[in-house]
């Protein structure tokens, strides 16, 4: 499974193809080694270890989130009481 490590900026610094049997605890282990950081509290505040699947969930929905802001677009309010955009 590939596991990634994020920085605060929500950028993938490393990648890594692990054993499905490491689990994201392997990873992190993984990782902290690589960054040659044994205080787990020290790396926390500077990365992030998840699962490349959740990294792109995560990303796409953080990403609509900052594109968007308070401003989303409300589709139904540009169809009118018959259900059709000319009835506007």
């Amino acid at each position: 499974m590939k596991y990634v490590l994020v920085d605060k900026n929500d950028e993938i610094v490393s990648v890594a193809d692990l054993p499905d049997t490491a689990g994201k605890i392997g990873a992190h282990t993984y990782f902290k080694g690589v960054k040659q950081m044994p205080d787990d509290d020290e790396f926390d505040k500077l990365w992030r270890v998840m699962t490349k699947d959740e990294y792109e969930l995560s990303f796409k929905n953080n990403l609509q989130n900052r594109q968007m802001g308070k401003m989303k677009y409300e589709w139904w309010k540009d169809i009118g009481e018959n259900g059709s955009e000319l009835d506007i």
